[in-house]
């Protein structure tokens, strides 16, 4: 958007003289329009005749300087956004697999359990087995040895 000010307003603004003004419009150097009303500069090129063509080329320079180090923060930006997008997907992924495995961990402790349960009750029942065969074995080891005693004291 263009701005344009009155030649007095510049003049005032630019600290220029009016005929100063003239010439450059006429030189070019500044963007002029004539009116009914009068002649009007354009606002932009107020820094123009304000800053000498010198300074401009460094402060043009500058800008590229600063453009080009913006547009590589940027880029920097992106890589580093587009990075942490990455580990948060190789997180995501490893803390499925944690999950996954946590899972299978858990079946395999609780048919584990059951295994430990099953072989628990087998074991009582081999052991009530034994004492009755070590309580038949007396029985029947006292029975001959008392027959054996009667026959002998007998």
């Amino acid at each position: 958007m263009q701005t344009w000010l009155s030649i007095e307003e510049f003049a005032k603004l630019s600290g220029k003289e009016k005929k100063e003004i003239i010439s450059l419009c006429k030189e070019k150097k500044l963007k002029c329009k004539k009116t009914g009303e009068g002649i009007f500069v354009e606002v932009e090129t107020l820094a123009k005749s304000l800053v000498p063509m010198q300074e401009l080329q460094i402060i043009e320079k500058e800008n590229s300087l600063v453009e080009k180090t913006v547009s590589m923060f940027l880029a920097l930006h992106e890589k580093v956004l587009m990075s942490k997008d990455e580990t948060i997907e190789t997180l995501k992924d490893e803390n499925k697999f944690l999950k996954e495995s946590v899972y299978s961990i858990q079946e395999v402790y609780d048919e584990s359990k059951k295994t430990i349960e099953t072989l628990q009750k087998q074991l009582e029942i081999a052991q009530e087995e034994l004492e009755f065969c070590r309580k038949k074995y007396k029985l029947m080891w006292g029975r001959v040895l008392k027959k054996e005693n009667n026959e002998e004291g007998g």
